[in-house]
């Protein structure tokens, strides 16, 4: 027969201490965060990389890259797509005065005045609309410091034109408070999925005795594939 006993109070004791016994702690050393990595040089307007390493001297902030005016002038940090193909062509007054493509532009062309005044017409191409005719008037507005107009404004100033296949808007504006008075003519030309901005800027009384002459040569405009 099998006999069994009680167990004692001290073995119940020790059971009931091993039981509670707090378990071993383990402590583990975590390695201090690493900075992230420093972000890639910025790009500057032609396309190379500003150094900033510790030889380099502090950069100044930089304004905010504006967008591209139709006139030609570049963004100050993105390089700007101009139009690709075969593009356009045209015929200029004899007195004009060309200098060629060169740039962003597809054309430069001087218009000489009396006393050596001069205007000059840029000629550039970009993909799209670049905004459209709204966008696109007012910013020249604003190149000659006028205020922007309303769209139904800007609508009612463009004269439009055909010529060769091509839909062409014409725009003058002037601006004759303050120093010089200057004069714009501009004209914006839709061609296969571009647009192209034709534009005389220079002094007002110059540029206005050449509108005969700018009209005339905006329906020389042609595809130059034919």
């Amino acid at each position: 027969m099998r006999l069994t006993f009680p167990l004692s109070a001290l073995a119940i004791a020790s059971l009931v201490l091993s039981g509670c016994r707090d378990p071993q702690i383990t402590t583990y050393r975590v390695p201090k965060e690493q900075p992230p990595a420093a972000a890639a040089a910025p790009v500057d307007a032609d396309h190379q990389h500003v150094h900033t390493g510790p030889s380099a001297a502090p950069a100044a902030p930089r304004a905010p890259a504006p967008m591209p005016p139709a006139g030609g002038t570049t963004m100050a940090n993105t390089p700007v797509a101009t139009a690709a193909g075969s593009g356009l062509t045209w015929t200029a007054p004899a007195h004009w005065q060309s200098t060629g493509a060169s740039g962003m532009r597809k054309g430069t062309i001087t218009i000489p005045g009396d006393g050596g005044a001069s205007a000059e017409l840029a000629i550039t191409a970009f993909p799209g609309d670049v905004g459209g005719d709204v966008a696109n008037v007012n910013r020249w507005r604003g190149q000659i410091q006028l205020a922007p107009q309303s769209p139904d404004e800007v609508l009612r100033s463009i004269q439009r034109i055909e010529a060769n296949g091509l839909k062409i808007g014409v725009v003058e504006m002037a601006n004759s408070a303050g120093g010089t008075p200057t004069r714009v003519l501009g004209a914006m030309v839709p061609f296969e999925g571009s647009t192209w901005f034709f534009k005389v800027t220079g002094p007002d009384a110059l540029v206005a005795k050449e509108k005969d002459a700018f009209l005339a040569y905006l329906r020389t405009i042609k595809p130059a594939n034919g």
